[in-house]
């Protein structure tokens, strides 16, 4: 039985967490996953953002029309992204569910500190066809225990130095293929009820509104504040996640 408190958690999660998406194009996953592992377990939070996750990226995967030469480019990193996630995804059966919340904590902060140290990796094109597949089967292997798709996909988009509106659209996809593929993980290891499928649901409609007003502070606040006090948040989050991992065993 799904109760009130879980219903308002989720709704204001991913209404916040829409929002971040919307201003600067990435983050929903991660900031719902930082916000509902406070309140939930880590299984049922990347149950709920499922749907929220997949309809946002769908619009970011088709949008700009480069994907056929997307896919020409990055098949090999987006293949071994997609299919290793079932992989990382049996650690939720098999671990101590706190390390894999820690993880999670220690991955949102690994990420948060990079952009603001203002860390860029660099991947030459004749490097691609061995870090593709590397970095790849890192990310859905990561995406699988942790719910979490950046790290380090985004870093490895960034690196092989793709313009802002390839970039933009290889993540989507990134994030959708990854997202396809939790869902089926999950589903095998029967952690997708449909309970919580219903409830994942509920978040879709925050997550647009939230998006849309997100589109709307992009244009009257500098982006580049916005990300620093969204890593700096992040960060933050991702510290209180360890913390309460350490104080609960």
């Amino acid at each position: 039985m799904i109760d009130s408190f879980t219903v308002v958690a989720v709704v204001g999660t991913f209404l916040i967490a829409g929002t971040v998406k919307g201003v600067i194009g990435l983050g929903l996953p991660s900031v719902s996953l930082a916000l509902l592992t406070v309140a939930i377990d880590l299984p049922s939070a990347m149950v709920l953002l499922l749907v929220p996750s997949f309809v946002t990226n769908v619009w970011q995967a088709i949008v700009g029309g480069n994907g056929k030469a997307i896919l020409r480019r990055l098949w090999p990193f987006l293949t071994m992204a997609t299919i290793t996630v079932w992989l990382g995804a049996t650690a939720l059966t098999r671990i101590d569910l706190s390390l894999l919340s820690a993880l999670l904590g220690v991955l949102l902060i690994a990420y948060s500190a990079a952009n603001l140290a203002g860390f860029h990796l660099t991947i030459a094109t004749r490097q691609e066809a061995w870090a593709g597949p590397l970095l790849g089967t890192a990310n859905g292997i990561l995406t699988g225990m942790t719910g979490s798709f950046v790290v380090p996909g985004v870093l490895y988009l960034q690196a092989i130095g793709l313009s802002r509106h390839l970039l933009i659209q290889a993540m989507g996809m990134l994030f959708t293929a990854s997202t396809l593929a939790l869902a089926f993980a999950l589903q095998s290891n029967k952690l997708l009820t449909s309970e919580l499928g219903i409830l994942s649901v509920t978040g879709l409609i925050p997550a647009i509104i939230g998006m849309i007003l997100g589109q709307h502070i992009r244009q009257m606040l500098s982006e580049q504040l916005f990300r620093r006090v969204f890593f700096v948040s992040l960060l933050i989050l991702g510290a209180y996640i360890i913390a309460a991992v350490f104080k609960g065993s």
